[in-house]
């Protein structure tokens, strides 16, 4: 286990508790996990990158040690990204932090960074497994303006790892599922299909009952058409391509949402990403926040880039 200490950090009367790896006053990098996780589900991963910065996770509300509000609409994106600014003036007053989210950690990212409520606070932001609602409902429009075969099956295809939103779409489902066995079989189910050994945390089924009421709060918004949501902050997207959930076709069609994009793919799931590939998630999140803090791009960066020609092509 790596060495962290912790701290409380309040945000619109939400308690978050929060850890810190590493040294200070270096660049900070702040962790975000999903659903259902705790900030657990990153100490593979922060315990390597606090060799080089300071690293900081946290308990969304919902989850682990942090406040679970008991009203639905305590969950909506924009209190998340609230959270995370409150996180961020907490552990960095005085520098932009690296963002990375895995899985809904990643959803409430780009909520944060296209959102437009933390100016200046997030110098780069890496997303894993998790895409931006608006994007995917727009990448979804697309698709059937233009139903040709290639656009239907990674349609198919997406809504195929999706069965797991109409548990949390349909009143009830969701916390029936749990209550009648979910929360001892999840943990097998994903040893089984990933090869990831999950020891859940001890408010388990607490974060797996709260934690529904993210997708409740925030579900629909992929069906709200308007204008694309955009982002300066350089971003990098690693995209799984055994991931069970997210299909890393949706993450090939971000480049005209921000100035700056890198994409890698990476052989595994969607948790054994954190946790069985540990060390190259922590690579490729170390050369992108080298480069942002004023480094040269590596090799392996520079060939992730989304070049001006895909870009125009998108």
């Amino acid at each position: 286990m790596s060495d962290f200490t912790t701290r409380t950090v309040q945000a619109n009367g939400v308690r978050l508790a929060v850890r810190e790896y590493g040294a200070g006053g270096r660049a900070t990098v702040v962790l975000v996990h999903g659903y259902p996780d705790t900030q657990e589900v990153w100490e593979p991963v922060a315990g390597l990158l606090a060799a080089e910065f300071h690293v900081v996770t946290y308990d969304v509300r919902g989850a682990g040690g942090s406040s679970r509000p008991r009203r639905t609409k305590a969950y909506v994106m924009e209190n998340l990204a609230d959270d995370l600014r409150a996180v961020a003036d907490a552990v960095s007053p005085d520098r932009p932090v690296h963002l990375v989210g895995h899985d809904w950690g990643s959803v409430q990212g780009w909520g944060a960074v296209t959102g437009g409520r933390l100016p200046g606070r997030i110098a780069s932001f890496t997303s894993i497994s998790g895409p931006c609602i608006e994007h995917f409902g727009q990448w979804v429009r697309d698709r059937l303006r233009r139903p040709t075969p290639r656009h239907l099956r990674q349609l198919l295809g997406q809504f195929a790892r999706s069965w797991y939103l109409l548990a949390g779409a349909i009143p009830g489902v969701g916390g029936l599922v749990w209550r009648l066995g979910g929360v001892r079989l999840f943990p097998v189910l994903i040893e089984r299909l990933e090869g990831v050994r999950r020891r859940p945390a001890p408010t388990f089924s607490q974060d797996a009952l709260h934690g529904m009421k993210l997708y409740k709060a925030n579900g629909l918004r992929f069906l709200r058409p308007g204008r694309p949501v955009t982002t300066d902050v350089p971003v990098q997207v690693i995209a799984p391509t055994r991931d069970l959930f997210v299909s890393p076709e949706q993450s090939k069609d971000l480049a005209r949402y921000t100035g700056r994009l890198w994409r890698r793919e990476l052989a595994a799931g969607h948790w054994s990403s954190i946790r069985a590939r540990t060390r190259a998630v922590a690579a490729a999140v170390t050369e992108l926040v080298d480069h942002v803090e004023g480094g040269a791009e590596s090799a392996a960066l520079r060939q992730a880039r989304v070049s001006e020609l895909s870009r125009a092509a998108s």
